[in-house]
Parts: C-alpha cells; sequence; structure tokens
C-alpha cells in the first residue's frame, strides 16, 4: 500500500490522497447502520413499525462509537505530531495507550449495556410495544462492542501514518460483509431484526481483526498490548488522549442528546409517525455528513504531522484547501435536498404517508446546512493543533447550549409543534458555526505567524 508524504507532498495532493479513501470508508460505514434500516424498513407488515423502535437504538450506538473516537481522534492528532517531531517512540506509546484505554472501555460499556439495556431503552423513549424490536437488536449489538470499537478507534492510527487506502479497505471488508450477510439473516433465514444485528456483529468482526492485523504487521509503529509497567506509568498520556478526544467525544454525545430531545418531544407533541420521520431524517443526515467529515478528518493528520514539524505555511494552506472544499461540498448538498428532497427519504422508506411528512422535515432541518462547514473547520483545526479546551467549549456550544434548549422551547413556548424540534438544527448551525469559525481564525493564524517569525530566527 502507497503511503501518504505529509512532510513534502503538495498539501492539496495529501488531502484529497487522505481524503478520497477516507470518504470511501466513510460511506462503507454508513452501511453498518444504514443497511440495517433499509432492511428493517422492508420486513413485511411490521415495517415502518419496527424501524421507529430500532431507531432509538442509534442514539446508544452512537454513544458506544462516541467512546471509541474519543480514544481515536483524541490519540492521532498527538500520535502524528509526534511523527512530526520524529519522536516515534512517543507516537508508538500514544498509539499503544489508546489502544490499551479501547479495550477496557469496551469491556465496561457491554457489561452495563447489558444489564440496564431494558431501562436505558424506556429512558431513550421506548414504549412497551417498542421493546419488542428495539431491545433484542440492542443486546445482540452489545456482543459486538469490542470488535466496533476496535475497529473504529484504531483505524485513525492507519490513516495517521499516510496509508488511506489502508484505512478504508478495512472499513469495505465489514461493510461489503453486512451489505451481504444482512438480507440472508433477516429474510432467508427469517430472524429479522435479530438477523440484522447478528449480521453486523459479524461483519465488525471481521474489520477489527484487518485493523489488528495492519497494525500488528505491515505499518512501521505497530500496535501491541501495553506491560503492566507501561500501564502504570501512562497516566499522563492517557489524560492528553482523553482530553483532546473529548471534543469528537461530546461531538457524538450530543448527537445522541439531541436526538432523544428530539423523539422525547415529537412523540408528546406529534406521535410516534413523527419518530419514524426523525429517524430517516437523522439516517440521511448522516449520509450527508459524511463528506465533509472525510474531507476534515483527512485533512487532519496533514495538518498535526506539519504542525509537529513547524510548518506553519503548510498548515495554513491545509487549512484553506479543506475550508474551500467543504464549503463547496455543503453548498451542493443543501441545493440536492431542496430539489430531490424525495428521492432521499424514498431510500428508506415507501409509505407515502411518511414521505409526505418527512419532505417539509427535511428542507427545514438542512436550511443552513452551509454554516455545518464553518463548525467542522474550526473543529477540525482545533483539535488537530491540540487546543483541546477550544475543541471542547464549540462541541459543547451548538449542541448542548443551542439546540437542546431550543428543541423545547420552539415548540411548547412559541408553539410551533414539531416544525420546532427540526428548526432547532439550522439555527444552531448559522449560530455555533459563525463563532467556532471566528474564534479559529483570530487564534490560529496569529499563532502561525508567530511560529513562521521563530523559524526566520
Amino acid at each position: 500500500m502507497k503511503q501518504i508524504d505529509f512532510e513534502n507532498g503538495k498539501i492539496t495532493d495529501n488531502i484529497l490522497r487522505a481524503s478520497v479513501p477516507m470518504l470511501v470508508a466513510e460511506v462503507l460505514s454508513l452501511l453498518y447502520n444504514i443497511v440495517d434500516r433499509i432492511y428493517i424498513a422492508r420486513i413485511p407488515d411490521v415495517g415502518t413499525t419496527a424501524l421507529g423502535s430500532v431507531g432509538l437504538c442509534f442514539p446508544i450506538i452512537t454513544i458506544i462509537l462516541a467512546f471509541s473516537n474519543l480514544f481515536g481522534s483524541g490519540g492521532a492528532p498527538l500520535f502524528s505530531i509526534e511523527r512530526g517531531r520524529k519522536d516515534n517512540r512517543e507516537a508508538s506509546m500514544i498509539m499503544n495507550t489508546s489502544f490499551f484505554l479501547i479495550c477496557v472501555c469496551s469491556l465496561i460499556l457491554m457489561a452495563v449495556g447489558m444489564i440496564f439495556a431494558k431501562p436505558i431503552l424506556i429512558l431513550f423513549g421506548s414504549s412497551e410495544s417498542g421493546l419488542v424490536y428495539a431491545y433484542p437488536y440492542l443486546m445482540i449489538y452489545l456482543i459486538g462492542i469490542f470488535p466496533s470499537m476496535v475497529s473504529t478507534g484504531m483505524n485513525p492510527f492507519i490513516n495517521a501514518q499516510g496509508y488511506a487506502t489502508t484505512g478504508m479497505f478495512s472499513v469495505a471488508i465489514g461493510a461489503v460483509a453486512n451489505l451481504i450477510l444482512d438480507p440472508v439473516f433477516i429474510f432467508v433465514f427469517g430472524l429479522g431484526i435479530r438477523g440484522a444485528a447478528i449480521a453486523t456483529v459479524l461483519s465488525q468482526i471481521l474489520s477489527a481483526s484487518f485493523v489488528l492485523y495492519f497494525l500488528r504487521k505491515r505499518t512501521e509503529l505497530k500496535i501491541r498490548v501495553l506491560s503492566p509497567e507501561e500501564i502504570r506509568a501512562c497516566g499522563k498520556r492517557a489524560k492528553n488522549i482523553i482530553s483532546l478526544g473529548t471534543a469528537g467525544f461530546i461531538m457524538q454525545l450530543t448527537n445522541s442528546l439531541v436526538t432523544i430531545c428530539c423523539n422525547n418531544v415529537l412523540s408528546v407533541t406529534s406521535g410516534d409517525l413523527y419518530i419514524s420521520v426523525m429517524t430517516i431524517v437523522s439516517s440521511i443526515r448522516q449520509i450527508i455528513d459524511t463528506p465533509i467529515h472525510a474531507v476534515t478528518e483527512g485533512s487532519s493528520p496533514v495538518i498535526s504531522y506539519n504542525y509537529g514539524a513547524r510548518r506553519p505555511k503548510r498548515v495554513f494552506q491545509a487549512g484553506v484547501t479543506m475550508g474551500i472544499i467543504a464549503i463547496l461540498y455543503t453548498l451542493l448538498a443543501w441545493s440536492v435536498i431542496l430539489f430531490v428532497p424525495r428521492f432521499l427519504i424514498g431510500i428508506f422508506s415507501s409509505d407515502p404517508t411518511l414521505i409526505a411528512d418527512a419532505v417539509p422535515a427535511l428542507k427545514l432541518y438542512f436550511g443552513a446546512f452551509v454554516f455545518q462547514a464553518l463548525q467542522y473547520v474550526g473543529q477540525t483545526m482545533f483539535k488537530s493543533l491540540g487546543k483541546k479546551k477550544f475543541a471542547i467549549f464549540f462541541s459543547l456550544l451548538r449542541k448542548v447550549i443551542i439546540v437542546v434548549p431550543l428543541t423545547y422551547i420552539f415548540p411548547y413556548v412559541f408553539h410551533m409543534g414539531s416544525d420546532g424540534v427540526f428548526l432547532a438544527e439550522p439555527v444552531s448551525n448559522v449560530i455555533g458555526g459563525s463563532i467556532c469559525f471566528i474564534v479559529m481564525l483570530c487564534t490560529v493564524i496569529p499563532e502561525l505567524k508567530r511560529m513562521e517569525k521563530e523559524n526566520l530566527r
């Protein structure tokens, strides 16, 4: 597999060579859950009901994956910075500390999830009838927490070493397996929702196995289990990994929090049908977010490596390139949503009543999507440069401080009903995205200028 040269290659080429495979990987990773939803929605007689019920599991799954990204997204930028400084020993210790944290956390989450699955689902808005579908899906999914967290949490360390195509391939293995196994277990074996969960777990095992193999056998810096002495001495590294990863963790955690709040408000103001609408809108959001996430995550190792190598011009060039691509993409995606919303919704359901309600909800939800690009760019710069306080604050600002209160204020105070729930997202994009981007410009650019002056001395 050809390795990307973060130090000497052209910035645009580096970002595209990292982002395109990551885009493919992100699209394929969607198949884990999206394909499940597509097939579940088409189970005879119970499809629409089952889709809404299983949709209540996805915030929980997002929380689980948020923990893997806590250690992966927190460790990978620090790993890249140390590689830029040519300190391979420290880089290796950061990677292996992240792996240790993933292993411990996965076991804890599996135990907690299995013990408290039913109360958690009820807390997240599941009815007694909904538990019939949501509970078995979640219980089977919990068995595969370890491989799921390993595949998502350690894949960034493959990309951070310049093997973007391999990172893509590791995701493709699981995604293709899930695509094949889903209809077999759901329809051929007649296992329904349980079959969807089994297919996902088996696919995650395949993906995790490849990630571990490549990091153990093929990369320059190899994964290994920490010794007891190293575990006792890794406290500072673990703290730094968790601190930096907290920003991404909060973003994913707050996405789940928002979904929970939306489902609770919609169940009261609009009924179970609108929970299915929100499930579809959230699924489309995942699809639409994927390219911009790939661009920003593909840019991150380029930015981090050159920041560690004290090359401010290349950091600036990478940031500008990332911003231009992100803004152009969000404008294009917004146009697609405005002109062909029925096509996007039709991927998940053919129910005419559901489609009729979902179209205006989708257009409203994505009403200011271009401003989300500003949020992504600002967040990525803060994370890539190791500025954890800024990264954490702006993760909290957009979702917790703005979206969650508005989700309740618009429907209940201004009596906007379901429209108020979907309006909270674009309002937060405008306010949160703008502030994050402006603060990033005011802090990062002066620092890069100072670094350039210091290099000339």
